[in-house]
């Protein structure tokens, strides 16, 4: 997951509360806010885990969100 797609799927799957959440919200698998674990160059797939895991998103939800393209296998 590229910084870009993180930023998209934390739109998508939170809308209006994306930005307080990537910005306030600490998350304690990671021990700081999203903002803080991208600037500190935390992977962005390992960011969106931990963010869904602290707002309660449904596993079915957390993964391929924020790609432009489905995968090609």
């Amino acid at each position: 997951m590229r910084r870009s797609e993180f930023l998209r799927a934390v739109e998508d799957e939170f809308g209006a509360r994306a930005t307080a959440l990537t910005q306030d919200l600490v998350l304690s698998g990671i021990g700081c806010t999203a903002v803080e674990a991208l600037d500190a160059g935390v992977p962005p797939r390992d960011i969106w885990l931990a963010l869904c895991e602290a707002a309660d998103v449904p596993p079915n939800r957390r993964y391929g969100v924020g790609r432009l393209e489905p995968r090609r296998h």
